[in-house]
């Protein structure tokens, strides 16, 4: 067998085991199933937390807060530490849902995402690459994807080798539009790329948001979730905006199942409130979320 061979089996039971079904019917309690504490995802909770914890205590917060999954979002200085972190979450059998992964247009050439593939393959952990790319600002549509494709390709590639999956993450700029996104998807051509979409990212889509959700939806790994107010701010409490409930009403009619996040992202909050007040404010939400 080739290694091209090898390598397109690999991609094939990847995307089938791992990829969202997008024409799933939606079915009663879908809502709360779907927002449901184990299906939720901690996210910006390792820079952004005025505890500055370590692996151990941020595994013990998420323990007594009920949240199974960590999406990881280390900075240079957590490189060394990201054994440890591993087998703290281990411990208390919490998954490592997602991996933060910024990227250049040489993603090849870049220490970080070495460390990162290297770390994801000797310990066997298969998770979503969150994927965020810099394209500079010149040059047309078609000249942009195919300035995108070869990175998300090249990592898309050693993603597959280890059993992990690419969401391309809406960051802002040009390659954070979901239209864009999906352009890239389509150039790219391997089935392991799909979209991470963040409510914090995404006020300017709001008018628009459900032509947007059908658009992203056979491609939507994960979903990020904020209280949304059309004039900000950027980040708000689940609960506390006056856009979400009707933005989480849609994503749960439409029968589309994935996890979950829910934020931190306030550097100077304790994590543990930042969460715990998402919990609160989407708990309060959840009965509605189905029309019950």
């Amino acid at each position: 067998m080739t290694r091209r061979t090898i390598l397109a089996s690999t991609l094939a039971l990847t995307a089938g085991a791992h990829l969202p079904q997008g024409a799933d019917a939606a079915d009663k309690g879908s809502g709360r199933r779907l927002f449901a504490p184990e299906n939720l995802v901690a996210w910006c909770i390792v820079p952004f937390d005025a505890k500055m914890r370590g692996p151990e205590e941020r595994a013990e917060m998420l323990q007594r807060l009920g949240v199974k999954r960590l999406a990881y979002d280390w900075r240079d200085e957590h490189i060394p530490t990201f054994d440890r972190e591993l087998d703290a979450l281990q411990k208390r059998d919490i998954r490592l849902e997602a991996f933060w992964f910024p990227a250049s247009l040489q993603p090849e050439s870049q220490p970080q995402v070495r460390a990162i593939l290297d770390f994801l393959e000797r310990r066997g952990v298969k998770t979503q690459l969150w994927m965020s790319l810099d394209i500079p600002d010149q040059g047309g549509q078609e000249e942009r994807v195919e300035k995108a494709a070869p990175a998300v390709r090249w990592v898309a590639t050693e993603a597959a080798k280890i059993g992990c999956k690419v969401g391309l993450y809406n960051h802002g700029g040009w390659f954070g539009e979901p239209e864009n996104q999906i352009a890239i998807i389509r150039k790219v051509g391997l089935p392991n790329v799909g979209i991470v979409y963040n409510f914090h990212h995404g006020h300017p889509h709001l008018d628009r948001f459900p032509e947007l959700f059908a658009k992203m939806k056979p491609h939507l790994l994960a979903l990020n979730i904020n209280g949304m107010r059309a004039e900000g701010p950027k980040i708000l409490g689940v609960g506390k905006g006056d856009r979400e409930l009707a933005m989480l009403q849609l994503v749960a009619r439409s029968g589309w199942k994935g996890p979950i996040g829910i934020l931190g992202h306030r550097a100077e909050l304790d994590a543990e409130v930042a969460l715990r007040e998402n919990l609160d404010g989407l708990r309060d939400l959840r009965g509605k979320l189905d029309g019950s």
